[in-house]
């Protein structure tokens, strides 16, 4: 079907599905639904990273716009997508609950071993005026041990090429975060 142009409102009594539908496959995925009562609140993951042990988890694609709390009493490994054209745009937040325990970090890692980097613009939030500090660098963040509660890390990736990828990092912790 071709594109179709409406001079007022579309209603439907069983909402709408924007998909894609895979060339070599055939394969539809549903990229947006809007059922009869849309939802437009940000998704919160209380469970993935906030179970008070060790965790590795890859993030998907279809996670985008999600916050996820993160339980830092165990290590805690995040793997961002694998590296895909469809990654550009993607999203996700974390909100530290409990903080990061001794001998403990939070690691988020980008795909495909030194291709990708992450635009880091890490924040000190200690109570008093602290300086931002900035890193072009490395396939790993770290939010090391003793971050405290309430440390913010918000993730976009900004270019993806399927071989390597940009993603900015924006963070709020004490003690800061590195990447390397």
């Amino acid at each position: 079907m071709g594109t179709t142009t409406f001079n007022g409102p579309v209603r439907s009594e069983n909402g709408f599905k924007s998909i894609t539908i895979a060339a070599n496959t055939g394969v539809v995925t549903n990229e947006a639904v809007y059922d009869t009562r849309p939802n437009f609140r940000q998704t919160v993951d209380s469970t993935t990273f906030n179970t008070g042990g060790d965790v590795t988890d890859t993030l998907t694609v279809q996670e985008s716009g999600t916050l996820f709390e993160v339980d830092g009493t165990g290590d805690l490994i995040v793997n961002m997508p694998a590296l895909s054209t469809a990654n550009v745009g993607t999203t996700y937040e974390f909100f530290v609950t409990t903080a990061v325990g001794s001998g403990k970090t939070v690691i988020f890692v980008l795909p495909g071993a030194l291709v990708s980097n992450w635009y880091l613009m890490a924040q000190l939030a200690d109570g008093t005026a602290a300086n931002p500090k900035t890193d072009i660098a490395g396939d790993t963040l770290t939010l090391p041990n003793s971050t405290l509660v309430n440390a913010r890390v918000k993730l976009t990736c900004v270019t993806d090429d399927g071989t390597n990828s940009t993603w900015k990092a924006e963070t709020l912790t004490s003690p800061i975060a590195t990447s390397a």
